[in-house]
């Protein structure tokens, strides 16, 4: 094979898989998900979750929203709208005021229903967010309903 035809056999290879993988595709490391480094693989996901974390409402890229997740089990004041909460709370969708500081937002894969996700992975209705997790982080005055968008998470056991 002439080299000329290698290096352009090389270059396209180079191009088919240096592009990454999408929001929400398994993983290994992080230069799985983009090798110019802006997604990150989450291995604490099965099999892996390409990401980019510390997203708002306007930042993922087409086909996934931003997501957010409290860390830690909160048991604070109840409360069914956020101005029930202190200026460094929240009001999550599971009705208790939590810190914002255990506030973390990824990037993740939107869905219409579980056939959208991969295996192993549900599509967390707005019912599911409010019993596994994870709610959309929406435009300011946005109130999170059955119209938000849902998205692929692990699947709860």
């Amino acid at each position: 094979m002439p080299a000329l035809m290698r290096t352009l056999l090389f270059v396209g290879f180079l191009a088919a898989t240096g592009c990454g993988k999408e929001i929400g595709d398994s993983c290994i490391i992080s230069s799985d998900c983009d090798p110019n480094g802006t997604r990150y693989c989450d291995i604490s996901s099965k099999e892996g979750y390409c990401t980019i974390q510390g997203c708002d409402y306007n930042t993922c890229p087409d086909s996934s929203a931003c997501i957010r997740f409290f860390t830690g089990n909160f048991e604070n004041l109840e409360c069914t709208s956020q101005d029930q909460c202190s200026l460094d709370e929240l009001c999550s969708l599971r009705g208790h005021c939590v810190p914002r500081s255990s506030e973390v937002r990824y990037c993740m894969a939107t869905c219409g229903d579980n056939g959208d996700c991969r295996d192993g992975y549900e599509c967390r209705t707005l019912e599911l967010q409010i019993e596994h997790g994870g709610e959309p982080v929406l435009a300011p005055g946005v109130a999170i309903d059955s119209k938000s968008p849902k998205f692929c998470a692990p699947a709860a056991n």
